[in-house]
Order: C-alpha cells, then sequence, then structure tokens
C-alpha cells in the first residue's frame, strides 16, 4: 500500500461524504513498481518498504483523546501527524526522483534538505552546513589539479545505497541481522535514516581538504612532485573541533561503559569494535593513525584526509542540533563508516594496493554501513563536474545505467562520442603495449581505460575494497552523443546560501505587500518554518524555477555586483510571459504530490480557517487541474482563471522584490548594459 495515512483518511472522507474524494497517492508511486533501474528501485525503497516511516502512536492517540490533529499543512493543527509525515515522505521521493533525472545541484540541494529537516533539524537548522560544502569546493576547488564535484556525488551516493537495499535481498538480510531487525518496515527506516547520514555527509570535510591541495598544487605546477621537501599545511588546536564535552560524555558512558575525550577515541572504538578481530587492528593503533590525519599528512602519503573531518563535522553537528544525549551506537557506525570510506581502510586496515600486506576484502556482516558506502563511493564516478585542472582534461563517464535485477549489479558507463579521437589513440597504444612485452605500465586515459581495458583496473580495485559474492558486479562501457538538456542551465547564479533566503522571501511575498519595510528577517524566516516540508519545498522549487522565468524575460539574478540595471519592479509585458510558467510549474508540483481539482472544502466547512484546514486534509483545489495535461491544456487552463487568480501569479513578485532586499547580496538585473 506505501501510503498507509493518506489511505485512512481517504476512507474516513469517504465515509463522512458518501463518495472518494481523496487524498489520493500520486500515480507515479505505482509507475516503479518493477523496475530494476537505479531510479525505480530507489524511489520503490522511499514508496513501498518504508511504509509508516516517522509515524508516532502516541501523537495518534493523543489525537484522538482531544480531536485535535497534530499535524502541519500550511499551519500546524490542520491534518493527522502520520499524514504528515506520509506527505513528508513523498516529498523526499519527488525530489530524489528530480535529482536522479538532472544530476544538477540545484536538485541535489532539495534532497539535502529534506532529509535534514526529516531527520535532523527542522527549521533549516542544518542546512547551511552543506550548502557551505557546495560553495567552497566550486569557489576553491578551480585551484587544484585534480578534483571533481562531491555534492551532487553524495546524493547519487545516497540513491544507489537506497536501490541496493531494495533490490538485494542478501545485503537487506545482513543488514538486519547486524542491527537485530525481525520487521522490514522498521528496518527500512532505520537503514534510510543512517544510510542517509552516512552517505550524504560523507564528503563534507572537503573545506580541509581543498586548501591542503591547493598548497600541493602550486608545487605540482612547478613539476616538483608529492612528497618530502615540498612545503606542505598540517592542522593545530584540532581540539576545537573534536573534544567531547562533559555532557557528551557521561551518555558515552551509559552506551559504552567507556570514557571518550575525543572524537578520535570515539572513532577508534567504533572501528576496532567491528573490524578489529577480522584485521588485527587494536584500538590504540586506530588512534593513533586518526590522530596524525590532520596533525602529520607526511605520515600518510602527503594527502589530507577529509573523511577524518567529515566524521569530526558530522559528530560536531549532530551533538549542536539533536542533542549529545540522543546519540546512539547508530550514529557512531555512520561516523565510522565514513572515517572508513577513503583512505583509513585501505591504507591503513586493508593495505588493498600491497603484494605483502593485503588482506580480504571488507564483507558486509562486519559493517555493513561502511561496505555499502565505500562500494558506491566507487560507482559514482559519472556525471561529476570537474574543478581541478586535470580534472577538466581527463575522460570521465558522463551519465551511467544500472540494472540491479536478481541482486546482482550490472553497470554500463556512458562517455562522449565526441571523444571518439581521443579513444581511438588510447587504444592503439593500449594495443601495442598489450603485444609488446608488457614491461612497463599500460598506457591510461582514466577512467575510461580503468573500466575498458582488459585489465578491468575499475571493476579490480572495488573487488580488493569490498566482498562481491553477495553482489555480483559487471562494468561495461558505451560511446554516445552528450545530452545535457536535463541540465536547465541558465545565465542566473547565486551561491546556494542564498537560495533558502530567496525562498522565505517568496513565501513572505503574499502578506506583507505594502508593507515590505516594516517586517524584519526573523519574522519573514518564522513564518516560513511554520509551514510542513510540502510547502518549504514549494518555494525553494520555486526558486529553481525563478531563473527559467527570468531567463525568458531576459533577466538573471546574481549575488555579485555586476554592471546592469537592477530590476525593481515587473512591467505587464514581462509579467505575461511568467504568469503562465509559474502557474505551470504549480500545477504540475501539486499534481506530483497527489493533490486534484475540487472545490468541496469550500462548501463543507464555513469558518474559512476550517476551509483551509480541510483543503489540506483532502488534497484538493480549486485551481488543480487533473490528469496529465500538457502545457497547451496549462496555459489555456491558466487564461480562464478570474483577474483576481491571475494576479496571484505575478503582483507578489514584486514584493518579493522588495523583500530580497532584506537579505544580504542577492538581487535582480535587466539583461541590458547599463549606459
Amino acid at each position: 500500500m506505501g501510503y498507509t495515512a493518506l489511505e485512512k483518511m481517504r476512507k474516513a472522507h469517504l465515509e463522512q461524504f458518501g463518495t472518494d474524494v481523496g487524498p489520493f497517492v500520486p500515480a507515479q508511486t505505482r509507475a516503479v513498481k518493477n523496475g530494476f533501474d537505479l531510479r525505480s528501485a530507489a524511489l520503490r525503497f522511499l514508496h513501498q518498504r518504508c511504509e509508516g516511516l516517522r509515524f508516532d502512536a502516541k501523537k495518534t492517540a493523543a489525537e484522538k483523546k482531544t480531536g485535535t490533529y497534530l499535524g502541519t499543512g500550511i499551519r500546524p493543527n490542520q491534518v493527522p501527524y502520520d499524514m504528515q509525515m506520509d506527505v513528508d515522505r513523498l516529498c523526499l521521493a519527488n525530489e530524489l526522483g528530480k535529482f536522479i533525472d538532472s544530476g544538477v545541484a540545484e536538485d541535489a540541494y532539495t534532497v539535502y534538505y529534506a532529509y535534514l529537516e526529516m531527520f535532523i533539524g527542522g527549521n533549516g537548522r542544518s542546512q547551511k552546513m552543506v550548502e557551505l560544502l557546495s560553495e567552497f569546493e566550486s569557489n576553491a576547488s578551480t585551484l587544484l589539479m585534480k578534483h571533481r564535484d562531491h555534492y551532487s556525488h553524495s546524493v547519487y551516493v545516497f540513491a544507489l545505497g537506497l536501490a541496493i537495499y531494495e533490490t538485494n535481498a542478501a545485503f537487506r538480510e545482513t543488514f538486519k541481522r547486524f542491527y537485530g531487525f525481525t520487521k522490514e518496515r522498521e528496518a527500512a527506516a532505520f537503514f534510510l535514516e543512517f544510510w542517509g547520514l552516512s552517505s550524504l555527509f560523507h564528503d563534507i570535510g572537503y573545506p580541509f581538504e581543498i586548501p591542503f591541495e591547493q598548497v600541493m598544487a602550486y608545487f605540482e605546477v612547478q613539476r616538483q612532485g608529492r612528497g618530502e621537501g615540498n612545503v606542505y599545511l598540517a592542522y593545530r588546536d584540532v581540539e576545537a573541533l573534536t573534544a567531547i564535552g562533559e555532557e557528551e560524555k557521561a551518555h558515552l558512558i551509559k552506551l559504552f561503559n567507556r570514557e571518550f575525550d575525543t572524537v578520535e577515541e570515539l572513532l577508534a572504538y567504533g572501528i576496532a569494535k567491528h573490524l578489529g578481530e577480522a584485521y588485527s587492528v587494536s584500538e590504540e593503533y586506530l588512534t593513533d593513525v586518526i590522530k596524525n590525519k590532520p596533525l602529520h599528512p607526511e605520515n600518510n602519503g602527503y594527502f589530507m584526509d577529509h573523511a577524518f573531518f567529515s566524521a569530526a563535522r558530522l559528530h560536531k553537528e549532530l551533538v549542536d542540533v539533536i542533542g549529545a544525549e540522543r546519540l546512539t551506537p547508530a550514529h557512531l557506525d555512520a561516523l565510522s563508516a565514513i572515517m572508513l570510506h577513503n583512505s583509513l581502510y585501505k591504507f591503513a586496515i586493508a593495505f588493498y594496493k600491497s603484494k605483502t600486506k593485503r588482506k580480504p576484502s571488507l564483507k558486509a556482516e562486519l559493517h555493513p554501513l561502511a561496505y555499502l558506502l565505500m562500494l558506491c563511493d566507487e560507482l559514482q564516478c559519472w556525471d561529476r563536474t570537474a574543478y581541478g585542472r586535470n580534472s577538466r582534461t581527463e575522460l570521465q563517464p558522463m551519465s551511467a545505467e544500472f540494472d540491479f535485477a536478481g541482486g546482482a549489479i550490472r553497470s554500463r558507463y556512458f562517455y562522449d562520442s565526441e571523444e571518439a579521437e581521443k579513444i581511438g589513440a588510447y587504444e592503439a597504444r593500449y594495443q601495442a603495449w598489450a603485444e609488446g612485452d608488457r614491461t612497463t605500465p599500460p598506457p591510461r586515459l582514466k577512467a575510461y581505460s580503468d573500466m575498458a581495458e582488459s585489465e578491468q583496473r575499475f571493476l579490480t580495485d572495488i573487488e580488493k575494497i569490498v566482498d562481491l559474492s553477495i553482489m555480483p558486479l559487471t562494468v561495461e562501457t558505451e560511446l554516445c552523443p552528450v545530452d545535457r538538456r536535463s541540465k536547465h542551465t541558465y545565465l542566473s547564479a547565486s551561491n546556494f546560501l542564498h537560495m533558502y533566503d530567496f525562498a522565505v522571501a517568496l513565501n513572505a511575498r503574499y502578506n506583507h505587500m505594502g508593507r515590505e519595510d516594516e517586517v524584519d528577517t526573523e519574522q519573514l524566516e518564522s513564518e516560513f518554518n511554520i509551514m510542513s516540508l510540502e510547502y518549504k519545498l514549494s518555494n525553494i522549487n520555486q526558486v529553481k524555477s525563478f531563473a527559467r522565468y527570468l531567463n525568458a524575460i531576459n533577466c538573471f539574478y546574481t549575488d555579485k555586483p555586476v554592471d546592469f540595471d537592477m530590476l525593481h519592479t515587473f512591467r505587464a509585458s514581462q509579467i505575461a510571459v511568467f504568469a503562465p510558467m509559474e502557474h505551470a510549474r504549480w500545477v504540475r508540483e501539486h499534481r506530483s504530490m497527489g493533490w486534484t481539482q475540487g472545490t468541496l472544502y469550500e462548501t463543507a466547512a464555513d469558518d474559512p480557517k476550517e476551509q483551509k484546514a480541510l483543503r489540506e486534509r483532502l488534497r484538493c483545489h480549486k485551481l488543480c487541474m487533473d490528469g496529465d495535461p500538457t502545457d497547451e491544456e496549462i496555459h489555456d487552463h491558466y487564461l480562464t482563471l478570474s483577474p483576481e487568480e491571475q494576479d496571484k501569479d505575478w503582483k507578489p513578485f514584486n514584493s518579493m522584490l522588495r523583500l530580497i532586499k532584506k537579505f544580504d547580496g542577492l538581487r535582480i538585473y535587466r539583461l541590458s548594459a547599463k549606459r
């Protein structure tokens, strides 16, 4: 069934009104029923396996006793709490589906936002942590020799893990045994929360690694190798990030019967607990290695391990946002999985490249979160923006297809057919090497050569890292033309820190028209944060569409000072262009969330407040459209609206232009040179 609270409300309405009036579950939740591609499998996990996610029996009992709903629609206390949880889950699934279709960072942002609101801290308390990763990476990484995107990458890793859990019974049963689950729904909910922590945040430490690599890149440009004789960075006063406070110490003693002073000690304990016996590594050894990561990169091949900072930074965020008293052993598993995923496991535990010291690849039964993170991190090498100077010239896969049927992973990576000449030249060099004495290393065209060469370096390296006996992996390559239509790239650009601010101003545009000077940003954010996740995301998604609207009227927004005329108000001719576009976005968004056309809420209740609440429970709206309307049908529908309704699609935007000035930096300009 999937969305049981929505179905429960639907049955209640059937009894109340004598006809089937909703709410209805969107059709797309059934469209992924039998697919074994990445999109279908990942979304099926969310739609079907996570039934009852975040339901609260105590709140349901309180609702029944008091007659007051505890869930939020556009305002608090409008819907049953469990119904809101179903809608939240539908939001996460829709945002993940959009990201898999596009791969753009703006769509990754809303996946992060939905997850954070659901599992870490609502009201935007954690969002700027991940926003900063994207901003720092995109602005600082161009100075590096080798670097690729880690923001969208992490959401792809998240999706891969969901797909594997959904389709691989062996891994699913291993995970359930490891954590002692017998009920599938409970295991799936637990997996979603802690796999989300492990995957979405495994690279948030890159802002610490990037400055180190920038210094290294300076000397690599001078043709000096990495190593002794080069200037390099090391971090000091790391305790400011890793020290464990007294409240957390007391809580950890209750959990583990041990006292920990630093995150390094906690991570070493968590790793040794799962891997110590199998890999003959002690807690003391691991503590020493982990502590040396930021302090002595010369002991780590002159590399700075972002995984250490990712784990430490996420630990601090969890303590600050959810509170030390809510940490569980599973949180430590997520943190230790992050600590393991980069170099610690490969070079200090398994020694996977050593001919004499190499130990067996990691089995899922030892640490399922670490196992899955390392596997998915390796698999996700497609569609990653290249920032580093060398990375931009390497041949990387632009897209990929996966078939997860039968518990196996069949992957096909696609490369740009425009690079056929480069590939042909490489293959000729490789053939000459293969027919020669083979005493020299084979030629490489990373990452294509790692997948296409007979040695299958890409696959064999993964096999050295994780044991693939429970999920056989095959890798193929193929050339095809580039298709960037899904990227929706426009001139408008802003850092992610402004996306939330923009959404807050958009939300407030109806409430403060003519009174923009009287309201402060704190009030605007308060009005934004009382809404459910669905409405917050609606405003954010409108921000994401705004670049397209402005592009259609030869305008753009930016947070950079530019020599163009600022736009202070929209003209009628501009409004005629983008108002129908906004109506189309609104209609399609509501259809994807299961809303239907109807006015029952207006006739079944007299009080305007109750009318709005009933509209939320019915999930119907007089301006919605049923079915799957075409662009032309939506445009015709817009033209039939009353002038008052049409005004709602544009008048508030002039108020928004004034409200957005309350947030630092973001402005809208006309695409005509300033004279």
